[in-house]
């Protein structure tokens, strides 16, 4: 059972008393679009054109690191042509999780049955975590500029905790203290068995 909004809000006040938490590594990257000017946040200067970046996978310098064998400690279910995973510890949203093909694909390069694969499993996924208890919205996204493995991100946000919807959700889970480890590892358990009803092993 994932924790309910005013636990997590709780969780906060430990840390940071006033409720303001520091901001996330995420602010020091060269993407982040926001800077205080003038005493406001506003857009950064947008820089000239450039090369696309080689990715993960691409670049000889960086091979892929899903092509070199998924962590098994950070393995939640899988079968022969899917794997899913977590990022390894609890974060500030209740579960994120990932979903990787097993082959190197991207995703245009998926066929129609990895394609009809990846809807089902995607509509499993955002049912059974969207009813685990406290989970207010189950978000999926798929970006594709780190690695060149295909790999669909899903999100799951708290029930009632007004300030942390839509994408803003993703930065927020930079932001929040880390949920409980137990009730983290308890949700994967539940997630990994009910998706193994569907074929598949729980790994979780």
């Amino acid at each position: 059972m994932a924790e309910s909004a005013a636990e997590v809000h709780a969780r906060v006040l430990q840390h940071a008393p006033d409720g303001r938490l520091p901001m996330p590594p995420s602010g020091e990257w060269d993407v982040f679009p926001w800077e205080v000017r003038d005493g406001r946040v506003a857009p950064r200067p947008l820089r000239r054109p450039a090369p696309e970046p080689l990715r993960e996978g691409e670049d000889p310098s960086r091979p892929c690191s899903s092509c070199a064998g998924f962590d098994p400690e950070r393995v939640v279910w899988e079968d022969e042509r899917w794997v899913l995973t977590h990022p390894g510890a609890p974060s500030g949203l209740p579960l994120v999780l990932l979903l990787h093909t097993r082959e190197h694909l991207d995703a245009g390069d998926l066929d129609d049955e990895h394609a009809s694969e990846l809807g089902r499993i995607t509509s499993r996924l955002v049912r059974i975590v969207g009813s685990l208890d406290n989970i207010g919205r189950v978000h999926v996204n798929r970006w594709g500029d780190g690695g060149s493995h295909f790999h669909l991100w899903f999100h799951a946000r708290t029930a009632g905790l007004a300030d942390v919807l839509g994408s803003y959700a993703v930065e927020w889970d930079d932001i929040l203290p880390p949920g409980p480890e137990d009730v983290w590892r308890a949700d994967l358990h539940t997630v990994a068995t009910k998706l193994a009803n569907w074929g598949g092993t729980a790994r979780a």
